[in-house]
Order: C-alpha cells, then sequence, then structure tokens
C-alpha cells in the first residue's frame, strides 16, 4: 500500500504539468491584453509595453512558463492578481475554504439522503416509491443548476423571505475566528452563535442547489448497485439462514455495492470542488468559482492558472482517497 500511495502521489506531477501547461498555452493565445484592460483605455502604448517588461510577459510564451513554473516550485508563487492586486496565492487561501465548504456540505447531504432513498427504491422495486426516486433522479440530472439556483432565489429568497439570497454571512454579523476557514466549524469552535446561525442561514440555498443534483445521480447508482447485489446467491443464502432483514441489507448488500457508489460520489465531489463557478456566481458566494469568474472577466489569467492547478491536485488526492477506502470496503482488493 505504501509503494503504491508512493507511485500515486508521483504520478501527480505530470498531471500538474499537463493541466498548467494546457492552460498557460491556451490563456496566451486567447484575444485580448489583460495589461491594456487593466491600465484603462488611457494608457499609452508606453505604458502597456513597461509593464509588460516589469512582469516579464513580454518574453516568449516558453520562458514565461518556465519562469511561472520555477517560481511556483520554489517560491510558492503563483503570480500576481490584476484585479485584486493581491499574490494568487493569497487570494485562493482566503477563498478555497469558502468553496471546501459549500463542496463538503453538499457532499455529505447527498450522501445522507441520495444512498437511503436509492436503498428503499431497489427493495421497492416497481412501486410508487421506486417510480417517484427514478423520476426525481431524472428530473435532478436534466436540470441545469443556474436555472435550479434562480428558481430556489425567486421563491424561498424573494417570495418566502426564509433564508438569505446572497453572501456567506450577514453583513452585520463579524465573521469567526478563522480556524480551518469553515464558518459554521469555525463559529461552533469559537462559540460565536451568531455567526454560526447567519453562516447557516446563508448556506441553505446554495448547498440544496447544489444537493439537488447530487441526490438524483446517487439515488439513481444506489439503486442500480443494489438491485445488481439483492439478486446475487449469497443474498438467497443469508435470508434462508433466518437473519434478519436488517442486517441482510445492511451487511450484506449495501456493503457489496458500496464500491461502484464511492467511485461516483468521488467523482462528484471532485467535481464539485472545480465546478462551482455558476453556483457561486448566482448566489454570490465568495470561493474560487466566483473569483474565476471576475478573472475570466478582466482577462486575469494567473488566477485561472492557480485555480487549475490547486483543482487537479485536489482532484487526484480524492481519487487516491477513493482508491485507499476500497482496500478497507472490499478485502479482496490489494495494491501491487
Amino acid at each position: 500500500m505504501k509503494a503504491y500511495i508512493i507511485r500515486r502521489l508521483l504520478f501527480v506531477i505530470p498531471i500538474l504539468i499537463g493541466a498548467s501547461l494546457t492552460i498557460f498555452i491556451i490563456s496566451n493565445v486567447l484575444p485580448g491584453d489583460p495589461v491594456a484592460l487593466m491600465l484603462g483605455p488611457h494608457a499609452t502604448k508606453e505604458q502597456v509595453e513597461n509593464l509588460k517588461q516589469a512582469w516579464g510577459i513580454d518574453k516568449p510564451i516558453h520562458l514565461q512558463y518556465l519562469a511561472y513554473v520555477k517560481g511556483v516550485i520554489l517560491k510558492g508563487d503563483f503570480g500576481f492578481s490584476l484585479q485584486t492586486r493581491k499574490p494568487v496565492i493569497q487570494d485562493l487561501f482566503d477563498r478555497f475554504p469558502a468553496s471546501l465548504e459549500l463542496s463538503t456540505v453538499a457532499m455529505i447531504l447527498s450522501l445522507l439522503i441520495g444512498i437511503p432513498l436509492g436503498i428503499i427504491s431497489a427493495l421497492k422495486r416497481n412501486s410508487l416509491i421506486d417510480s417517484f426516486t427514478r423520476s426525481f433522479s431524472l428530473i435532478g440530472v436534466s436540470m441545469p443548476i443556474f436555472w435550479l439556483g434562480f428558481i430556489v432565489l425567486l421563491v424561498f429568497y424573494l417570495h418566502l423571505n426564509l433564508f438569505s439570497g446572497g453572501g456567506r454571512i450577514s453583513l452585520f454579523v463579524s465573521s469567526p475566528d478563522r480556524i480551518t476557514g469553515f464558518f459554521l466549524l469555525d463559529s461552533l469552535l469559537t462559540g460565536n452563535w451568531n455567526a454560526f446561525k447567519s453562516s447557516l442561514n446563508h448556506m441553505v440555498l446554495p448547498a440544496f442547489t447544489l444537493t439537488f443534483t447530487l441526490i438524483a445521480i446517487i439515488s439513481r447508482i444506489t439503486r442500480s448497485s443494489m438491485l445488481e447485489v439483492l439478486d446475487q446467491d449469497y443474498i438467497r443464502t443469508a435470508r434462508s439462514k433466518g437473519l434478519s432483514e436488517k442486517i441482510v441489507i445492511l451487511n450484506h448488500c449495501l456493503k457489496n455495492a458500496l464500491l461502484p457508489i464511492i467511485t461516483v460520489a468521488g467523482t462528484l465531489y471532485g467535481q464539485l470542488i472545480g465546478g462551482l463557478i455558476v453556483t457561486e456566481a448566482v448566489f454570490n458566494w465568495p470561493g474560487m468559482g466566483r473569483y474565476m469568474v471576475d478573472s475570466i472577466l478582466y482577462l486575469d489569467f494567473k488566477p485561472i492558472m492557480g485555480f487549475t492547478i490547486i483543482t487537479a491536485f485536489a482532484f487526484v488526492m480524492i481519487n487516491l482517497v477513493v482508491d485507499i477506502l476500497y482496500v478497507f470496503i472490499d478485502p479482496r482488493i490489494r495494491y501491487n
């Protein structure tokens, strides 16, 4: 297992190089001049060229990339953001916990609801409950996230006024002292109940928007996996021995059906971390997704590079954790 983990970690290097090189080339061939955009329409050509020379972006593209990689590896320097006028690593450090918190809450809720829903649907095959679950899954998978976000804002914020419509915490409530960067957890650890209630209130609508689609996918894969396991001979044998239905379902069926569920959940979690752009833009959530939207509008490519590298690294790490979980769920699996 140790050798396998080391090989997987070493495999991260070419993945990060490939992802960063692809984004770097695309960013440099796109039309537009971010320096001219930052300086404004009244900037002279000489001012633009001087700033490009100062930042080293007047050099050939391969030299720019090598200088960027050298800065990242040796100094942890992801460059400078044109829109915030701050180092990119600082911006990402400030915004990554917000995206990770929203992704984690949505993923946990999706698993807690989607797995039981899929189990019930499989056990009640072709019943009214099963038909409802399959219809819900079809709607959830087909519904665009941005459209669902606008609908929940219109209903629960504008008309019913039950939850906050944007941001991470109320303007009139102080943010909790930073420990983990998760407002919900930090407010609990510091006993800041006002911040906890406000953070939870702001979390509900964006988390629901993400969870709705995830529940549909997880419940559907759980149902399919459970149906496959329920038809196996060892399940009939367990029932013939007189074991209770609860033990048969939890200890025999669910345990053997977990592998595809975990695989899909890991993939979805990785996609959530890197794909929050739409949800964060709709709900004005101050995470990396909203940061990317602003960076694209400003033709600010260094934050996009940093976001790509962090997202690729997180995705690889999540898949590594999923592979390790396979061993604990199914003892027959071994990595050499």
